[in-house]
């Protein structure tokens, strides 16, 4: 099993929106993907808010598992993702990632 894990800053505002506007949006399009043929190969999903406002820290971060790295890139490689992926990448400052084996 893989663990995909990915933390965004986003900004203060962009595209019409405040940052928690975006945060927000940004959820509801994530889990809107889980709806949508293609996406069985999500096993869990998990969408958290920083609590913390301190200097430095990431305002969100997404959690979810899937079978393998293939299928993970399998959900990178979608189009409906990618095209959530486009829209992130208008709001956000800046993006970590990691896969980890679990």
């Amino acid at each position: 099993m893989i663990k995909h894990i990915v933390m965004w800053k986003f900004k203060t505002f962009a595209q019409g929106r405040s940052k928690a506007e975006n945060i927000a949006f940004v959820h509801t399009l994530l889990k809107g993907l889980l709806e949508k043929p293609g996406f069985e190969i999500v096993k869990s999903f998990d969408f958290r808010t920083n609590v913390n406002p301190k200097e430095g820290m990431f305002d969100a971060v997404l959690e979810m598992t899937f079978e393998s790295l293939a299928d993970v890139e399998t959900y990178r490689n979608h189009p409906e993702h990618k095209s959530v992926s486009t829209f992130v990448s208008l709001v956000r400052d800046e993006r970590a990632s990691v896969d980890c084996e679990i």
